[in-house]
């Protein structure tokens, strides 16, 4: 945690602190200073992303990490260059927000962290997942829990979920997986990024989850597979569509992402019926509009959020993904992504020539 405080700290003092004026980038035009908010499910990857980009290319980005809700948002009212989401943009706010593009960053996962005394290994099912988070499964020595964790000393407590407080792509992921997974969650919760958790405690971001859970025995949560790395923190291993109990890794999370891609790459992975395929992996992505002129935006700054996006589907940047406990995208969403921004233009003549 204090490592990632850390680095969004010297990525917000650098991006203070850096003046353009004079200063070029490596293709002789002006260094520019981006900006962005959302998601923060993938900020430990997008820290060490923004600062090899600016090493690289001379360009500075500063992210706030304020949920895939608030970045949306940021970017509705065209304040930043580009908002991080782990939802892609329902057919409802793709008609309220028109002209926007999809590039997915890097692939994830959601994982269901608890902390238990003495309880080091942990299988769950999706159903059993949606009655605990809808308070039906209220102990954790409940019948279905110790029928499934043969020889696992569960205590005789009181469960206490853990969820998002804010507007969250996170929440957006685990949700759909829920609904997919549970006929009753479907019914009374269904998907979102904020739905009315019944009963447990909330928190702010990823960190906040995980911080919580950390601090709190008896507690389980979802959160985005790093920052329970990052914490140290026990994860479930969750039954997939093959009946396989599977943890999070990079083949894992890779695995669900064998299908089809549409050509926008606005898809769903969860749930995934692929061997081997961790059930509740994801794609985050980048949104910006299609048209770059908009608040007094120069063509300088579109080519550079052009070239910041072009530098996360490159091979170097999708190395780093394993490193930080992510997944690379596959080659035919990288293919599509950059077909897609050949389509961003500025005072419509397209940007990518």
């Amino acid at each position: 945690m204090k490592k990632i405080i850390q680095s969004v700290m010297t990525l917000v003092i650098a991006f203070a602190m850096v003046s353009c004026g004079g200063n070029s980038n490596k293709d002789g035009r002006e260094a520019q200073e981006l900006s962005g908010a959302g998601a923060t499910f993938p900020l430990p990857f997008y820290n060490v992303v923004f600062e090899q980009f600016g090493q690289v290319n001379g360009d500075q980005v500063a992210y706030g990490g304020i949920g895939s809700g608030g970045g949306v948002r940021n970017l509705r009212d065209k304040i930043v260059d580009f908002s991080g989401s782990d939802a892609y943009l329902s057919d409802k706010e793709m008609a309220e927000m028109p002209s926007v593009v999809h590039i997915p960053t890097c692939m994830g996962a959601v994982v269901v962290a608890y902390n238990l005394d003495g309880v080091d290994e942990l299988k769950l099912t999706g159903e059993l997942v949606a009655d605990i988070f809808a308070g039906e499964v209220k102990m954790w020595n409940d019948a279905r829990l110790a029928e499934l964790n043969p020889g696992v000393k569960l205590p005789n407590e009181p469960i206490i979920p853990v969820y998002r407080s804010d507007g969250s792509g996170t929440t957006f992921v685990f949700t759909d997986y829920l609904t997919k997974v549970s006929p009753m969650w479907a019914s009374k919760y269904g998907i979102g990024k904020s739905v009315n958790f019944p009963s447990g405690q909330a928190a702010k971001g990823n960190p906040g989850v995980a911080g919580v859970i950390k601090q709190t025995k008896n507690t389980i949560g979802y959160v985005g597979s790093e920052y329970a790395f990052a914490q140290k923190i026990p994860y479930a291993s969750i039954q997939n569509q093959r009946g396989e109990f599977v943890l999070p890794s990079s083949e894992t999370i890779s695995a669900a992402a064998s299908g089809d891609i549409p050509a926008d790459t606005r898809c769903s992975i969860t749930n995934s019926d692929a061997a081997g395929a961790y059930p509740i992996s994801t794609f985050t992505w980048m949104i910006i509009y299609k048209e770059q002129n908009y608040s007094d935006r120069t063509k300088e700054q579109a080519i550079a959020t052009l070239d910041l996006l072009k530098y996360i589907l490159s091979d170097e940047a999708q190395g780093i993904t394993s490193e930080v406990h992510y997944a690379p995208l596959p080659a035919k969403a990288k293919e599509l992504s950059m077909t897609n921004l050949k389509t961003v233009t500025y005072d419509g003549v397209s940007i990518m020539q």
